[in-house]
Order: structure tokens, then C-alpha cells, then sequence
């Protein structure tokens, strides 16, 4: 189903990386760990992860998280058409909500493995403020992965976040480190297989490129016992 969007903000998280705040027409139901669509055409339908929390203004307000450098055109235009509708000051920002199946087995009460690259941080953030407000008990591992510190968008916030709720933990993983880096370096994927001697009692959550997806099913599974079936991520419909 179309929805039309009023654009209410379009800020900078990074160079290249823009958060932009939706009020659709009507409230959206969906499930944390679903996406949208940004409708470009008829024929050109673009998907993002809804960063904000179904909880959040119940539907009234979604928030996504775009990397968008200008040579990346499939992303920087939807952001442009944000900015545009911003100017205007109409709802002619048109979704498609909500899509996928990787959403938050919340009932299953089973700990959490959230693993996440880049700005795919923005599907496991709803997740993650999903269960913290709604009473999880459960704990939760939160894995993010960069190139460098400034692609962790969040960290300080994820940080204090986990010195507040004792069931989180949050584990950044960056591969070319600051001067004075005491965090994990290098891969992502490599770091939770450090920390991990197994995964069956978890469900695991991935957002990545579809060769992360790919390779965290391949090792989790054959080497730290996780069943297929309690591994979530998008790309797996397509692997």
C-alpha cells in the first residue's frame, strides 16, 4: 500500500550518512527489523530499514538512516527527494510499508545476538529500542562493524546506552583504528566468532551486504552450532 509522507527533518549523521524523520499520512503498523520502500516510480521502489521502533508515536513517526555518498545515486537520490519534499513542505514522500521477514522474534524470549555493518545498524536500532522499551529480559550482544570510527554514527550513544541497561552489551568493531583504540579491530563476523564458543541458544540478527549474510550463515552454522532457522536477516531470501 502507498503512503504519502510528510518530511518533518533531514540531518547529517555522517559525511555521508543521512537521518531522515517521516510523519506518514496514516500510522504505520509494522513490525522492528522491517523496512519501507521509497517509492521513486511506478517501477523503481527502493528499500531502507526502519531505524525508529514500532512503539515509537505508535506509527505516527518513522526514521530512517541512508548511506548516500554522491557517487552512490540508487541512495543519494532518495535522499535528494527527501530534502525536495522538506523544502516544499507537502506529503509527497511516497512509502510502501512495511516489508520483510526478518523482524524480531520477540516472543521466542531467547537471547539476542544483533549484528550489524555500516548503516545497517538501522535495522537492529529498532530492534534493540524495541526490546530495552518493552521490557526484555533477555540479553542482548550488539555487534557494529566499520571501516573507521566515523561510519559508528551512534557509538557514544550506544555506549552510554549499555552503561544504562545491564542486559546490553555493545561490542564496536572497526577495521582501521584511531590512535588509542581499545575496542575490537577488524571484521565483524571474526569478532563474534572470538567471543562466541557457541550460538545455538541465540537468535542471531545480521544486516549486511548480501556476502556478509552469506558468510555469517556458513561459519555461525557449521563451526558455532546456530541453527538456520534462528538466523534473521533480510538477504537470506535471496541466498
Amino acid at each position: 500500500m502507498t503512503i504519502k509522507c510528510e518530511v518533518t527533518s533531514v540531518s547529517s549523521l555522517t559525511n555521508n550518512t543521512y537521518r531522515i524523520l517521516l510523519k506518514p499520512e496514516q500510522p504505520v503498523s509494522y513490525k522492528a527489523g522491517q523496512y519501507l520502500l521509497a517509492v521513486m516510480g511506478e517501477k523503481d521502489k527502493r528499500p531502507f530499514s526502519i531505524a525508529s521502533s514500532p512503539c515509537r508515536q505508535n506509527g505516527h513517526e518513522l526514521e530512517l538512516h541512508i548511506g548516500a555518498a554522491e557517487e552512490n545515486a540508487y541512495a543519494m537520490d532518495v535522499v535528494k527527494a527527501a530534502q525536495a519534499a522538506l523544502e516544499k513542505g507537502d506529503d509527497s514522500f511516497l512509502i510502501e510499508a512495511p516489508h520483510g521477514e526478518a523482524w524480531l522474534r520477540q516472543e521466542r524470549q531467547r537471547p539476542l545476538v544483533l549484528i550489524a555493518g555500516g548503516t545497517g545498524f538501522s535495522y537492529v536500532r529498532s530492534m534493540l529500542d524495541h526490546c530495552l522499551s518493552q521490557g526484555f529480559k533477555q540479553p542482548i550482544f550488539l555487534y557494529w562493524g566499520g571501516r573507521d570510527i566515523s561510519q559508528l554514527y551512534a557509538n557514544d550513544e550506544m555506549e552510554a546506552l549499555a552503561l544504562k541497561n545491564s542486559l546490553l552489551t555493545y561490542i564496536p568493531v572497526v577495521e582501521n583504528t584511531p590512535q588509542g583504540w581499545v575496542g575490537k579491530e577488524g571484521n565483524v563476523l571474526q569478532a563474534v566468532m572470538e567471543d562466541f564458543v557457541s550460538l545455538s541458544a541465540y537468535d542471531v540478527y545480521i544486516a549486511g551486504r548480501f556476502e556478509m549474510a552469506g558468510a555469517a550463515r556458513e561459519m555461525f552454522c557449521t563451526e558455532r552450532g546456530a541453527e538456520r532457522d534462528h538466523l534473521f536477516g533480510d538477504a537470506f531470501a535471496f541466498l
